[in-house]
């Protein structure tokens, strides 16, 4: 993975969601997310960087659990012809059914998006 994919995917989640005070991002130590580049618009975002023990994979099982369910629930079942057909199609799994309808234990049975409503809800009140 390149330096310039991550950055493009959190400066798209920037424009998409309200970056808060306190956020905190987490990743292995990639050295795309180690670079320069991707730490400074981090900090210029006030947003906090966590990352993972060297060699320690549990420390982001979350992002592991869910490359792993990605591939058994779809990249697996699918041959793709295009790079653009398979980036497609991986984009409405994640937007449209994933993040919406699938449930989660590490969320209380809740889908993502069900979570982060209620927990904005509750942080309304």
């Amino acid at each position: 993975m390149e330096k310039g994919l991550v950055i493009k995917s959190l400066t798209m989640a920037l424009h998409s969601r309200k970056a808060e005070k306190g956020l905190l991002h987490h990743s292995d130590r990639g050295s795309q997310y180690a670079s320069h580049d991707y730490q400074k618009l981090l900090k210029d975002n006030l947003i906090d960087c966590s990352m993972s023990r060297k060699g320690n994979c549990y420390d982001n099982a979350a992002m592991e659990s869910f490359f792993a369910t990605l591939k058994q629930e779809l990249v697996y079942h699918r041959q793709y012809q295009t790079r653009k057909e398979a980036k497609q199609d991986i984009f409405e799994y994640i937007q449209v059914w994933y993040n919406r309808n699938r449930k989660h234990s590490s969320l209380a049975y809740l889908s993502p998006e069900q979570f982060e409503n209620k927990y904005q809800y509750q942080m309304a009140a």
